[in-house]
């Protein structure tokens, strides 16, 4: 049962997608060309709880579970998908690290700041050497007494130059019969020998800040040892990655419908000898496979977290909604440009910015080929299981 009934949240979610569509799409051009969320829309987004509607009411947050939270996706996914990520890593895969795997003093010494927007938590996984599968971890944590040194670098950090607190995955031994050796801590971002690096530039999603994190001799307390267990680290990241990979799923089909309506708006209404190009029925194959994809991969979703909550799968459908739907937004988003055609290769058009953001989706939170690995090894290892009985 969820924290928040279904009538409680309808509100929510009609006051979050008025936010978006009123607020919010008028000012895509300033954030693209300012490379950053507006000052106003950030203060807007903590005011209505944004960044912390998946933590917990206890402490602060709204406590949306993720059937709930892919209805915001969908909504946050029809805008720069930077107005996401502003809060994405707090509800996401930095909070949901804390909120399933942190202990009681942990909790409260974070998660109501967290949730509140007053700290921006990032998650600290990927390396030069290690993306989508943690197990080539080389930021290694070494245990001195109390306390623990941490050191190595990380890259593409999300969030990572405006963080207060970085949750950060380390080796504390090698990978063993026992266990993958990965821990993970809670590292503020002002303790000495953190160092961000520049701001990362990218092909889009601009006002969505990365940057590379170096951590030299950067001790940390025993307290900062997530959950109080050197092994908590690899599951930690697979659950908040598997909940976060429904989420990304979500915000695609959200900037998939956004492409479709911008298609079809733009279909209507211009003209080639005479007559609206939707008119023509090249184009309308094209709307038509947009529309369908859109479709299935809202329904994929929707089934996909309720499994997800119940328990019922928590690893194969994760990853296969977000393989389809990320990669079903590529075709959609391209679509779009042809619909558009010259017009949809110019900087202020919607569908040239949802074609650049989009093609990040397939990257992070595991490739589409990592995600098939799951699946696939997923698969056989099911049926491997049932049949030693």
């Amino acid at each position: 049962m969820a924290a928040v009934s279904s009538e409680d949240f309808e509100p929510i979610l009609a006051l979050v997608r008025d936010f978006v569509r009123s607020k919010v799409v008028p000012r895509e051009q300033e954030i693209m060309e300012a490379d950053a969320i507006p000052s106003d829309l950030r203060k807007q987004a903590e005011e209505m709880g944004l960044f912390g509607y998946a933590i917990p009411q206890e402490w602060g947050g709204l406590g949306l579970d993720l059937t709930q939270d892919v209805e915001l996706a969908f909504e946050f996914g029809y805008t720069s998908l930077a107005l996401r990520s502003m809060f994405g890593t707090n509800n996401g895969i930095a909070g949901q690290v804390l909120v399933n795997f942190g202990t009681d003093e942990q909790k409260a010494t974070w998660l109501e700041r967290i949730a509140s927007g007053e700290v921006v938590a990032s998650f600290a996984l990927t390396e030069p050497g290690a993306g989508s599968n943690p197990a080539g971890l080389r930021t290694s944590a070494v245990r001195d007494g109390d306390d623990w040194v941490i050191e190595g670098q990380k890259r593409f950090i999300t969030n990572a130059p405006i963080a207060d607190l970085f949750v950060v995955f380390a080796r504390t031994r090698p990978a063993d019969d026992s266990g993958t050796g990965i821990a993970v801590f809670l590292v503020p971002a002002n303790t000495p020998g953190v160092e961000v690096g520049t701001k990362d530039q990218k092909m889009g999603q601009e006002g969505a800040w990365t940057a590379d994190v170096h951590f030299s001799g950067v001790r940390v307390p025993g307290s900062a040892l997530v959950g109080g267990s050197e092994d908590a680290g690899y599951r930690a990241a697979m659950t908040s990655l598997a909940r976060g990979r429904v989420h990304i799923a979500a915000l695609a089909v959200g900037s998939a419908q956004r492409a479709l309506d911008e298609s079809v708006a733009y279909a209507a209404s211009a003209t080639q000898g005479g007559n609206a190009i939707g008119e023509f029925q090249l184009v309308q194959a094209m709307l038509a496979d947009q529309q369908t994809g859109v479709l299935a991969g809202r329904s994929l979703v929707r089934e996909t977290a309720r499994n997800y909550v119940s328990g019922a799968d928590t690893r194969i459908g994760p990853s296969a909604a977000k393989l389809y739907c990320t990669e079903m937004l590529a075709k959609v988003a391209d679509l779009a440009v042809q619909v558009h055609g010259g017009t949809g290769y110019m900087r202020e058009v919607p569908v040239e910015r949802i074609y650049r953001d989009a093609r990040l989706l397939r990257l992070y939170e595991g490739t589409s080929e990592v995600q098939r690995l799951i699946i696939g090894g997923g698969l056989v290892r099911n049926a491997q299981r049932r049949a030693a009985g």
